[in-house]
């Protein structure tokens, strides 16, 4: 009876087993380094001098991105290290547009012996729809 069931549900049952598998992804997902929002990536910045990389494509920095930041892209990140070696014991707010690539740049960076860092949730999309303010421009600090 039990087999008859299945061979006869297999769809419902399929869809049940993937639905549960999505709500508990997230659980297993997690991020790497310690994900803050806009206002406590504000508050690093001013209370421990946290320094900002954004790990878009140049033209991506160019169209907008967190004052002070530091453009490296994530696919040169290994490459351009050397760049942020003299902070690895000083915060890094990792950023991207919506914070998929900061949270590989992260657990890239840990690889590498970088520790306190913080992948900005919702990237610079979060940052602008909080309400806080860009640059334009490619100017890399």
């Amino acid at each position: 009876m039990p087999m008859e069931f299945i061979n006869q549900n297999v769809l419902l049952i399929s869809l049940v087993v993937v639905s549960g598998i999505s709500l508990l992804w997230p659980m297993f997902a997690r991020p790497s380094g310690n994900s803050v929002s806009p206002a406590e990536a504000t508050q690093l910045i001013n209370r421990e001098d946290a320094h900002i990389v954004d790990v878009r494509e140049s033209d991506e920095f160019a169209a907008g991105h967190l004052p002070e930041a530091k453009n490296i892209p994530v696919a040169k990140l290994a490459d351009r290290i050397a760049e942020l070696e003299k902070f690895k014991d000083k915060p890094i707010i990792i950023c991207c547009a919506s914070g998929m690539r900061s949270n590989k740049a992260c657990s890239e960076l840990k690889k590498l012996g970088f520790e306190k860092l913080h992948n900005l949730a919702g990237g610079v999309d979060a940052w602008v729809g909080a309400g806080y303010p860009i640059k334009k421009g490619s100017k890399n600090k």
